[in-house]
């Protein structure tokens, strides 16, 4: 079985992303005939000499039409060394909402920048989310290196000014990246270049091929979310009760002693079934039914999580939200914070403060968060969550914020996610670095 690799781009519009993603459909045969076919008429439509390869990707009627991508595009394709699923962004500033839901699951993305326009605003902006959304690995991908007559030296002014960014937002070196290529006729992008003897580092694809991925760890503490009790109450089955959902993190096993949160009562897993059958362990990222040693009262919404380093029920959440609404958020303003598989109301109590993301620096007391800002809140809840910090676990240090008149998903939360600003000496905020190499 090959290595997935989930992944994303990102940049600013016309920067070709739908371009990159078409060329590396094509060159490396993901393409079926007919969807060929289809790329090759509308081409014809538009007045192309050849293949648009940006339209494999921008299926959107809308989208055709404008030249533009205004949606996030999933797509999938493989190579001998390894599978990937891509999520391509779009570039406008009003869709950097899209952004964050195509990076929210990547372990590498590709933010491209125009050659000839080098690192501009929404460069530095797409660069701040990635960093916030705990993103491991950068690629920049200097496209339509053509254009500027292959030049060297542009490359290396364009990689150092990105590197110096990714850098100050918490990214370490040897996670970035750069390579020069052009999406449109094909340089480094799948096939080395002749027109860059200068540049000796992998093509695009050699390095989606290869680079490490940051898989979810399985020795974290065990995390379950139950999204459905199974009581099938047959006569087969008359005593059966299940609890089904996804492991979230960690790995558990038959003879766990486990917790159930809110609540904090305690037992043991005594079965995992699969549609399968049985198995005698389950790891992050698989669907299974828990059958435990006693009868608690458990219901969709509570959490199973291993005793040791269980997550401190609170109603009191300090979090980064990336605002994804054109309403604004408002002080006291009455939301729905959904956690895993469980919803409660909540109130803001503070706005903290809103991230610059050209300055890298933190506005206090902001009277609003308003569409694609970033900022942090304070959140009283009605009800306590078993919550982590996002840093120790992506999956259960996140959360949606819902208005609760039309059930439209509002913010993208993280629970004490620290904004990406800088200090004076020019070090980043953090205690730490947001994200690290991996192995």
């Amino acid at each position: 079985m090959t290595q997935l690799l989930r992944l994303a781009t990102a940049g600013s519009v016309d920067d070709g992303k739908s371009t990159l993603v078409g060329r590396l459909l094509y060159d490396t045969k993901s393409v079926l005939a007919d969807q060929l076919d289809a790329v090759e008429r509308a081409s014809a439509n538009r007045g192309s000499a050849g293949p648009d390869l940006s339209l494999l990707v921008d299926g959107l009627r809308s989208e055709r039409e404008q030249g533009i991508t205004i949606d996030v595009a999933y797509r999938y394709f493989a190579t001998p060394q390894r599978s990937f699923v891509l999520a391509d962004t779009p570039g406008h500033v009003q869709y950097t909402r899209n952004t964050v839901t195509g990076a929210s699951t990547a372990q590498l993305a590709i933010l491209l920048v125009d050659a000839r326009k080098g690192v501009v605003e929404q460069t530095r902006r797409h660069a701040a989310v990635l960093a916030l959304l705990g993103v491991p690995r950068l690629v920049l991908a200097v496209n339509k290196i053509d254009l500027i007559g292959y030049d060297e030296s542009v490359f290396a002014l364009i990689a150092k000014e990105f590197t110096a960014h990714a850098t100050a937002l918490g990214y370490r070196e040897d996670a970035i990246v750069t390579v020069p290529v052009s999406a449109l006729v094909g340089d480094n992008v799948v096939d080395r270049s002749a027109h860059t003897p200068w540049y000796t580092g992998p093509t695009l694809l050699a390095h989606l091929e290869t680079v490490p991925v940051d898989v979810d760890p399985h020795d974290a503490p065990f995390r379950f979310p139950v999204q459905y009790v199974i009581r099938p109450r047959t006569e087969e089955h008359p005593d059966y009760r299940g609890y089904a959902g996804q492991v979230a993190a960690g790995t558990v096993a038959e003879g766990d002693q486990v917790v159930v949160l809110p609540s904090g009562l305690r037992s043991t897993v005594t079965r995992i079934d699969t549609a399968d059958g049985e198995l005698t362990e389950a790891v992050a990222g698989r669907s299974v039914t828990l059958v435990l040693a006693d009868d608690l009262d458990i219901t969709r919404g509570d959490l199973i999580s291993s005793v040791l380093d269980a997550p401190v029920p609170t109603d009191e959440i300090d979090a980064t939200l990336c605002w994804l609404s054109e309403k604004p958020l408002n002080p006291g303003a009455r939301l729905l914070v959904k956690h895993g598989t469980r919803t409660v109301q909540a109130i803001v109590t503070e706005l903290v403060s809103v991230l610059d993301e050209q300055k890298l620096s933190s506005v206090d007391g902001p009277d609003q968060l308003r569409l694609n800002e970033i900022g942090r809140v304070r959140l009283h809840t009605a009800e306590p969550l078993p919550i982590d910090l996002y840093t120790a676990s992506r999956r259960t240090g996140a959360f949606l914020v819902i208005d609760p008149t039309d059930g439209g998903t509002l913010a993208a939360g993280m629970v004490g996610a620290p904004l990406p600003v800088l200090h004076l000496d020019g070090e980043t905020a953090n205690d730490r670095a947001l994200v690290s190499p991996g192995p």
